[in-house]
């Protein structure tokens, strides 16, 4: 029932957005409630690593009412912070350098989980059919296949790929 719920909530957003483009949605805060949350913390993968908290998924769901209503609470007030993100290196295949990635905590995951799902039904259908990066239902096989699609389509072409090498951490520091 909760996702019913949400799903036409979202529903509404969109059919909001899409009716008035030229309207500015100035607050959507108030669409986020306990049983949004709960809904995000249902939606949010809980066999991550943890953050910097060091948090994981059992902790927070053993008394999960209590966390997700103090987050909220925090939200709502204008206090809540994102804590540190934790920084982790793992090693690029094939080779000996690694790769930088950012583990936020649990519940931070759950608030931006909450988030994109009211920002989500707005921006969504903006985007063109050939957009897929981090959208729902798209995933990089199906980018793939569609630039496959498109080259045998025209009979060909080139494709390029670049790897811009160490470009940020190549700035001096001052």
């Amino acid at each position: 029932m909760e996702r019913e719920i949400i799903s036409t909530k979202q529903q509404k957003i969109a059919n909001l957005a899409r009716q008035a483009p030229e309207m500015v949605l100035t607050t959507l805060a108030h669409h986020i409630d306990l049983m949004w949350l709960e809904e995000a913390y249902r939606r949010t993968r809980k066999d991550g690593a943890v953050g910097v908290d060091g948090v994981t998924a059992e902790a927070y769901e053993a008394d999960l009412q209590a966390n997700l209503s103090d987050l909220l609470e925090r939200f709502k007030s204008g206090r809540y912070r994102a804590p540190p993100v934790r920084r982790v290196h793992i090693p690029k295949d094939g080779t000996k350098k690694t790769r930088p990635i950012g583990i936020t905590t649990l519940e931070d995951k759950v608030l931006q989980r909450a988030v994109l799902m009211v920002l989500e039904p707005i921006y969504e259908q903006d985007f063109l059919d050939c957009s897929y990066g981090f959208r729902p239902g798209r995933n990089a096989h199906q980018a793939l296949q569609a630039l496959w699609q498109g080259l045998m389509d025209i009979g060909g072409g080139w494709v390029i790929d670049l790897d811009i090498q160490d470009f940020f951490g190549s700035l001096e520091r001052t």
